[in-house]
């Protein structure tokens, strides 16, 4: 199911010579290099955003202190995309042509980085672990892009295939926001009912970004009997779907989230209201590895920063940022995009913070492969499975 882009020796090739070399060195000053994002610090999905934001700060603040990379500090230039188009491309735009950033990092919305590449791309601007993962993160030309985890279409379709198989349901239906990511996530569920002789795909329901309304939804899924619905809305608008199932008496139905859903307040959610919950992801939830030698050093570090125990954005922001400086610190002195390129290349290492493996090569820039399916349990998420 892993999701690759292969690219030809020669095709390449002949890329990496098109590309050109005065553009390489945007961002890179004898003392710093200007990293960007654009990311959703005050929109449906800041309780993803803000955390990624404050967790890979964390990590250029340790960096920092400690001298840089190869004598060069790390400046985090971050825009509010507030989860809006027009938004995001001003962001884009700024961090682009005005503060020149190297590389952009961890910019969340599948929408938003797909619109952003368009401007990334002739640049010759990296664009590593967005907070997608959508397919599109890794369409032609995948030279300068770098995923982080397997996409949400492999993500859902692999879980869909392990809860039909395990609970008996015989119809999947989905509810999501028509965008770039819902429609990925409505597709993955229509596609695994398609190719499994024993799974309807049944019915769908389609909502706005601020729906908070979804009685009628669930009572028309419930008539046309679904079984297993696929989840594509924000992360308020998951925990309100999860309890108003629950008021209605629907507590047959199965929810499968992808990663957009799979974050520590929905578990957190007080009585219960999400108990039952699965979804798919690249990691294992933090708060259920506290305990853990790294777990619990990044957890200390970040509480010390914000007051606050980190919630599972901030986890993948401080992993996202130590992916990032690894391959800088491969890169070596002489940093260019193409040295940068070969550097993320070349990764291959366990991540104990997100407790999966890790690795690049040239024709694969997919970080991790392995899908953990998880199910919430006592306000905590449970892993059920790893599947590939």
């Amino acid at each position: 199911m892993k999701f690759l882009k292969t690219i030809a020796a020669g095709t390449f090739a002949a890329a990496a010579l098109a590309v050109p070399p005065a553009l390489a060195d945007q961002g890179v000053s004898d003392g710093e290099i200007v990293v960007g994002s654009v990311s959703d610090l005050s929109g449906v999905f800041a309780a993803f955003g803000a955390p990624s934001v404050a967790g890979a700060q964390l990590h250029f603040d340790e960096v920092n202190a400690a001298g840089g990379i190869h004598g060069r500090k790390i400046r985090f230039v971050v825009e509010d995309s507030g989860y809006q188009m027009p938004k995001a491309m001003q962001g884009y735009n700024k961090l682009i042509n005005r503060d020149k950033v190297f590389a952009m990092l961890l910019s969340l919305g599948t929408p938003m980085n797909i619109a952003g590449m368009k401007l990334m791309t002739p640049k010759n601007i990296p664009n590593v672990t967005p907070m997608s993962a959508a397919r599109q993160m890794l369409d032609e030309p995948i030279r300068l892009r770098f995923a982080g985890s397997a996409s949400y279409y492999d993500q859902t379709r692999l879980g869909a295939r392990y809860l039909a198989g395990q609970h008996g349901i015989s119809k999947a239906c989905t509810m999501f926001i028509p965008s770039d990511f819902g429609k990925e996530i409505e597709e993955a569920m229509r596609d695994e009912a398609a190719s499994n002789p024993a799974l309807e795909y049944a019915a769908e329901t389609t909502h706005k970004p601020d729906d908070a309304d979804f009685v009628g939804s669930l009572q028309k899924l419930n008539a046309e009997g679904c079984g297993l619905v696929g989840l594509a809305l924000g992360v308020r608008q998951v925990i309100t779907v999860l309890a108003t199932a629950k008021k209605l008496g629907l507590t047959h139905l199965v929810f499968l989230g992808s990663s957009g859903a799979f974050h520590t307040v929905i578990a957190k959610v007080p009585g219960g209201v999400t108990e039952g919950l699965f979804a798919t992801s690249g990691w294992v939830d933090l708060a259920s590895r506290a305990q853990e030698p790294v777990p619990a050093a990044f957890i200390a570090a970040y509480m010390k920063a914000h007051g606050e125990f980190p919630s599972t954005g901030a986890m993948l922001g401080y992993f996202g940022a130590t992916g990032f400086t690894r391959a800088l610190e491969k890169a070596g002195r002489e940093l260019t995009v193409e040295t940068f390129l070969a550097a993320m290349e070349s990764l291959d290492y366990y991540d104990p913070l997100s407790d999966n493996h890790v690795n690049y090569s040239a024709d694969d820039h997919q970080g991790s492969d392995k899908t953990i399916l998880s199910v919430v349990e006592g306000e905590n998420w449970k892993v059920v499975a790893r599947l590939e």
